[in-house]
């Protein structure tokens, strides 16, 4: 029921609000507030969880600590459409979101090469002492203080991910083996258990760094909810310089759109054929991943914010500024919205009928390409209305991110 909701929000009568610059980014720096709030919140269950687990682990408590980690990320990828405009926010995102990742610098992974990256099966849950960049590092003890400044792209290497979401995603369910095949990770919960019973050696190293990275996911994201605070400068940024705001917004809405989602996260895994390249690869939770991050555009636009309570958060928006200048423009970005929601929807029904994303992607698929293919093509159509946007508000042009699958598959290959 919430997701057809969703799916019918922008169709639904809204309140009409008196527009200006100045009313239109204190609905966004609200919305990002009520959106990163949720995403602590959810962030502390898990957490809450994550205690329970390394407490007494079990079938039960694994599965509970899976679901809190899933619920997490609802409000969180909505939360991403604040990326690319903002500077604080894009700074900080690595550390909670980074992907794909070289999971063997963390813990045990199935046999592969190295490659290139020296530190892709360094195992720290294994590896009390190490070298690093001819430095001696003890991890005797695992800390979030260790995984933030020592192991967290170590190296300078970006694969190199110790932290955040996908980090605590790996350590919950262990690598998906089964290619684009049914099936996500299935670490046992006997990987937590202390003492007698343990799998995969060195469940007590396991156990702290899955707290550890939850401790440091829940400190990150309390860092950017005070951000967005009434005094925060993530706030301060968009709503005393209005004009910056709103480049800001439309920004985050049309890089996300274009060369994040329908690029970097849909369109190149679907060239490759590769579940490596799926955004939560090791739950086979994608397909909730690619709709929340669509409903997060949409929110920014209509200026209206569902929270995990069921409460509302709206006020005068995008759209509304919009409508002023160009009402059949604002009336057709609207339905570029409910279309790509509607689109990535299609790709979460599909999944939660028995299709993963992993799936989708396997070659000669002709369903799976054509369900990604549709949110590609929504996605991208999408940009090109927040592009005219951007002209009928009057603001300088802005290039969003690109991707090279998008405008130059071949390199894809080269």
């Amino acid at each position: 029921m919430r997701f057809a909701l969703l799916l019918l929000t922008s169709a639904l009568a809204t309140p009409s609000f008196a527009a200006t610059p100045e009313a239109v980014t204190q609905t966004y720096a609200d919305i990002a507030l009520a959106t990163y709030q949720d995403s602590l919140t959810t962030a502390q269950s898990l957490q809450t969880a994550v205690s329970a687990l390394i407490a007494a682990p079990s079938d039960e408590t694994l599965a509970a600590a899976r679901s809190a980690w899933l619920a997490a990320r609802v409000p969180y990828q909505q939360s991403e459409v604040f990326r690319f405009g903002n500077p604080i926010v894009d700074d900080w995102e690595g550390r909670v979101n980074a992907w794909p990742l070289d999971e063997g610098l963390i813990d045990y992974v199935a046999p592969a090469e190295a490659g290139e990256n020296a530190l892709a099966l360094l195992n720290v849950i294994a590896t009390p002492t190490f070298t690093l960049s001819g430095t001696e590092i003890d991890a005797t003890t695992i800390t979030p203080t260790l995984i933030a400044t020592t192991l967290h792209e170590a190296d300078g290497i970006e694969a190199n991910v110790a932290s955040g979401y996908h980090a605590i995603e790996f350590l919950l369910w262990g690598q998906d083996l089964n290619g684009t095949g049914p099936g996500a990770g299935n670490r046992p919960y006997t990987d937590f258990l202390q003492g007698d019973g343990c799998t995969g050696g060195n469940c007590d190293r396991r156990a702290g760094y899955l707290q550890a990275a939850t401790d440091l996911l829940v400190a990150d994201l309390t860092e950017m909810t005070a951000n967005w605070s009434d005094t925060g400068p993530a706030r301060a940024a968009v709503t005393t310089d209005p004009t910056a705001g709103l480049m800001a917004a439309l920004t985050g809405m049309g890089s996300l759109s274009y060369g994040e989602l329908a690029g970097e996260r849909m369109k190149l895994g679907l060239l490759l054929n590769d579940p490596e390249e799926e955004h939560d690869c090791f739950s086979d939770n994608t397909h909730n991943s690619h709709f929340y991050d669509g409903v997060g555009i949409r929110n920014v636009y209509l200026g209206r914010y569902t929270r995990i309570d069921g409460s509302v958060v709206e006020g005068p928006a995008l759209a509304d500024l919009v409508s002023d200048a160009d009402p059949t423009l604002a009336a057709q970005l609207a339905a570029d919205l409910d279309a790509s929601v509607n689109a990535l929807g299609a790709i979460k029904s599909a999944a939660e009928g028995g299709m993963a994303y992993d799936q989708m992607l396997a070659p000669g698929d002709p369903a799976g390409e054509a369900l990604i293919m549709a949110g590609v093509n929504a996605l991208v159509a999408q940009t090109a209305s927040i592009d005219r946007a951007v002209t009928a508000l009057g603001l300088t042009k802005i290039g969003f991110e690109g991707s090279d699958s998008l405008d130059n598959p071949n390199a894809i290959f080269q």
